[in-house]
This record gives structure tokens, C-alpha cells and sequence, in this order.
């Protein structure tokens, strides 16, 4: 089960990375969020390249990638509207900040799986702070939790991409539940999730309850659903509630306290039920559908990336200084970190 203990240290990692941003540039987060590909741009110490979407290398929930170089490179798809390209650029700088800061690193050292997970959500967190500030929010999302239409308004008066707005409406949701922003495909486009399994990225949700309805329609529809997992597997009933955004489709779920009921119950689980698992690395509990690991056949948890199998080896000695450093702090193909290279 996705930790709500990974998306509070995300938000915690989020609002340290901003502050390492002003004390490395003051005043560039008001610029970034104006346009942060520009802006970006401009600084020498950073190389910064529009691409093509299909050679971008996207390994992270965006459209693009970074590199650490020497030097450090920021590739962004092309193809995106500009609000994406600027979430996309601000999430990449997200990876540059925390790979070359020993004070956001350190978050790192204290996560068995040496903060993959973790540093990928808090760059989503932090793009999405900059893009998309506080009292912002607070004009447009209810205290009660956001509902459709307010993420579209929300997403037509920050001039911020979806993807912002889908992960800065996930932290306000008032039960585990998905924000997912669909294409005319009826593919996710981006998802973000809360206290529930992850729904994958590109994966179709087109013929579902309630997002057929909006399909059919004019977008708009709420009842009730449950969305698709890995191989098909669907997970509990959800109350859903829908509205076109922009071209797209984004839809709201969760398990209880819909926004936009006056009182809803929360939902049976209806769907296949998983086994319970403790990870043996980071004691995390936690349920699974992914396929077992062949040798301990124990599926992977999804806190810190381990099975059951002995730890794998997460940092390494350098001979230079006699320091354990993450891998991040080693080029490739590098014996010696990058503060001795």
C-alpha cells in the first residue's frame, strides 16, 4: 500500500529543497514560477535542452529527464504546452537540487532504497509548490476537499499545467482516493495518488464506471467506480466525480467523505483483496499484487523497493576521502565521489 508516510516526507523534502533554492538563487522561485523553462535557461550551470517527446529518456513521471553530468543537464519534450514543459523543467531541477546538496541527501542515507522514491515524489511536490502557491490554492480549493470543477478552476486561473494541479489537489483530498487527468484516448495522461496503489501511467480507464459516463457526455458525472491495477486488477468501489480540463478529462476518487456529497459512507472494498507483507529492510506493512520475487517470493515493497532477498549494497566506500556516499554521488563508471573526482 502507498505510504502516507512517503508523501508527508515528500512535502518535508519539497519545502527543504525550496530553501536551498533561495539561499542558492534568492528570489528565483517567483521567477521560476513566471517561466521556469526561461529562467532556467539563463543559468550557466546548467544545461538545459528541449527535445523531442520520444527522446527525452523519461525515467520519472514526466516528459523528461536529468542528467548530473559533468556537466548537469536538464532535457525537457518539446512536443508539451508550455505549462508542461515548465512542471516538467521544475521537477528535473528537483533532481538536480537534492543530487547536489549533502543537506538533501541526507534524507536519502535514512531510506533502505537510498530515496529513489522519495526523490522523485518531492520533485513532483516541489514543482508543484512553486507553480502553484499556498494562498493560490486556498482561493480554489474547498476546506472540505477539491471536487472537479475545482481543479479546473484552479488549473484556469494559475495558468500552472494539470499535472501541477493534480498533485497539489492529491495533498488536500480528505481520504485515500486518485486524482487522474485522462486523454481523449481514455489513457491516463498523469495520475497522483493518496494512501491507495498508484494507477499507471498510460494505462486505460476509458470503459470504467462513471469516467464512461463522462466519456459519453459532456465530461461531466459522478457515482461510483473502481479503477484498474496492474494485469487488470480492479481495486475497491471509489465515489468519483469528473470534468473536462483543457482537452482532458481529470477525475477525482475517493474512498469516503466526497467533497461533493453532503454525506457519502465509505465504500465496501470490493475488489481483490491482497496478502499483507512486512518488509524485512524497513519494516514497512504493506499489501501487493506484483509478481513474488522469484528467489524469496515476497513482492517488492513499495516504501523502500525491497523484497525479501539480503539488502543490496545502497552506498559505497570512495577511496578518496574514506566516505560511504549514496550512488548519486558517483559518476558513472567513477571509483571516486564527485568531491574527489
Amino acid at each position: 500500500m502507498v505510504n502516507y508516510v512517503l508523501a508527508a516526507a515528500a512535502r518535508t523534502q519539497a519545502a527543504a529543497m525550496l530553501e536551498e533554492l533561495d539561499t542558492q538563487r534568492p528570489d528565483a522561485a517567483r521567477r521560476l514560477a513566471q517561466e521556469a523553462l526561461a529562467e532556467m535557461q539563463a543559468w550557466p550551470e546548467l544545461t538545459v535542452r528541449r527535445v523531442a517527446e520520444a527522446a527525452a529518456g523519461a525515467r520519472c513521471s514526466v516528459a523528461g529527464a536529468y542528467d548530473p553530468g559533468p556537466p548537469p543537464k536538464i532535457i525537457v519534450a518539446d512536443s508539451a504546452s508550455p505549462a508542461r514543459r515548465d512542471f516538467t523543467a521544475l521537477h528535473e531541477l528537483g533532481h538536480h537540487l537534492q543530487q547536489n546538496s549533502f543537506a538533501l541527501m541526507e534524507a536519502f542515507a535514512r531510506r533502505p532504497d537510498s530515496g529513489v522514491l522519495l526523490e522523485d515524489a518531492a520533485c513532483d511536490a516541489f514543482a508543484a509548490e512553486i507553480l502553484l502557491p499556498a494562498p493560490l490554492v486556498g482561493q480554489h480549493l474547498a476546506a472540505g476537499g477539491p471536487t472537479a470543477p475545482d481543479l479546473v478552476e484552479l488549473w484556469r486561473a494559475s495558468g500552472a499545467s494539470r499535472m501541477a494541479v493534480c498533485v497539489r489537489a492529491v495533498q488536500h483530498l480528505p481520504a485515500p482516493g486518485h486524482i487522474l487527468l485522462l486523454d481523449a484516448d481514455g489513457k491516463v495522461a498523469f495520475a497522483a495518488s493518496h494512501g491507495l496503489p498508484p494507477v499507471r501511467r498510460g494505462s486505460f480507464q476509458g470503459d470504467i464506471p462513471t469516467l464512461a459516463q463522462a466519456r459519453a457526455g459532456q465530461g461531466r458525472a459522478q457515482g461510483r467506480t473502481q479503477v484498474r491495477y496492474r494485469d487488470g486488477i480492479l481495486g475497491q468501489e471509489l465515489h468519483a466525480q469528473t470534468a473536462p480540463m483543457g482537452g482532458y478529462l481529470v477525475a477525482v476518487l475517493v474512498t469516503d467523505s466526497a467533497p461533493w456529497r453532503t454525506f457519502t459512507t465509505p465504500t465496501k472494498d470490493t475488489g481483490p483483496q491482497a496478502r499483507e507483507y512486512i518488509c524485512e529492510h524497513c519494516g514497512e506493512e504493506y499489501r501487493s499484487f506484483d509478481p513474488a520475487c522469484a528467489v524469496c517470493r515476497v513482492p517488492r515493497c513499495p516504501e523502500c523497493g525491497s523484497c525479501a532477498c539480503p539488502a543490496r549494497v545502497t552506498e559505497r566506500l570512495c577511496p578518496g576521502c574514506f566516505i560511504r556516499h549514496p550512488p548519486a554521488m558517483f559518476a558513472d563508471g567513477a571509483d571516486r565521489c564527485l568531491d574527489c573526482s
